[in-house]
């Protein structure tokens, strides 16, 4: 048996410490919302729910405006992350190409906009002159293409051996064809990394929603959430106004619980395609 020696029982007594403060507010969350309101009151809750009260779950599937937003908040991650890698993608991929005409130059206007933004101001008005306000457009087409990702990409299309669209090419295959039948497929690990990062951008996106969309009903999730843990709308609001009797903090950490769910549920399952795929651009003799 491998010796264990002294180092080994510190970083274990590190590691163990790290996991207890990533994992401590999500329990104590999840504690919370399931507690009775008189503990909470008295600041009773540590790490286990005490009266498991589940009034505040009901409250937030009962209400109109939660499962609305709960929604509203799928339908902006999926359909933005859909275009998000679509047109990342279609760009990454010629840019990747070596015999681009101006490759070197269209690189350079692309990170350009890594350092220097329009401003707040100048995108809104571009949004609003396209007729885009108060709409689902405005929260996908302004950000359809996240620079760092595009870099991601282009570097792994960049990365596969050169032998493949040479191959491609001998036997008749036209760009079009070798993008979408070789590269694509081949990109799995890497779309599957970019995904995450553009899920989450949308899924956690606050101020953009709250810039371009107008009607309450439109709302995502955070920004509900944000009306919850700053304004405390659920105890002002007409047609909340049964969360009176039910202590706000329940209130509040079971919707923060909700908000992410979708999230710690989706991660597990595109991790596995971050290892897979190392060496799946090698060229079999």
């Amino acid at each position: 048996m491998k010796k264990i020696e002294l180092f080994d029982y510190i970083n274990g007594l590190f590691l163990l410490i790290v996991m207890f403060v990533t994992f401590y507010p999500l329990i104590y969350v999840f504690s919370v919302s399931f507690s009775a309101s008189e503990y909470i009151i008295q600041n009773k809750i540590t790490f286990f729910p005490m009266g498991f009260n589940f009034e505040a779950y009901r409250m937030i599937f009962e209400s109109a405006r939660i499962p609305q937003a709960y929604f509203n908040s799928f339908l902006y991650t999926a359909l933005g992350t859909f275009v998000n890698l679509t047109m990342t993608a279609i760009t990454a991929y010629p840019l990747s190409r070596n015999k681009l005409i101006g490759k070197k130059y269209y690189m350079w206007i692309i990170l350009l906009t890594m350092f220097f933004n329009g401003g707040l101001i100048p995108n809104y008005l571009l949004v609003k002159s396209l007729g885009m306000i108060n709409s689902i457009w405005s929260l996908v087409i302004p950000n359809a293409i996240w620079t760092f990702e595009l870099i991601i990409l282009k570097g792994f299309f960049e990365s596969l051996p050169e032998e493949l669209h040479e191959s491609a090419v001998i036997d008749g295959a036209k760009e079009f064809t070798i993008f979408s039948r070789i590269y694509m497929p081949l990109s799995k690990a890497s779309l599957a990394s970019i995904a995450l990062f553009y899920a989450m951008g949308h899924w956690n996106s606050y101020l953009i929603p709250s810039i371009y969309l107008m009607d309450l009903e439109k709302m995502p999730l955070q920004v509900l959430l944000k009306e919850m843990l700053i304004l405390d709308t659920a105890k002002q609001s007409s047609d909340m106004a049964e969360y009176a009797n039910l202590t706000p903090e329940a209130l509040k950490n079971a919707t923060i619980l909700i908000s992410i769910l979708p999230m710690l549920l989706l991660y597990p399952y595109l991790q596995k395609y971050f290892v897979g795929g190392i060496m799946i651009g090698a060229v079999k003799g």
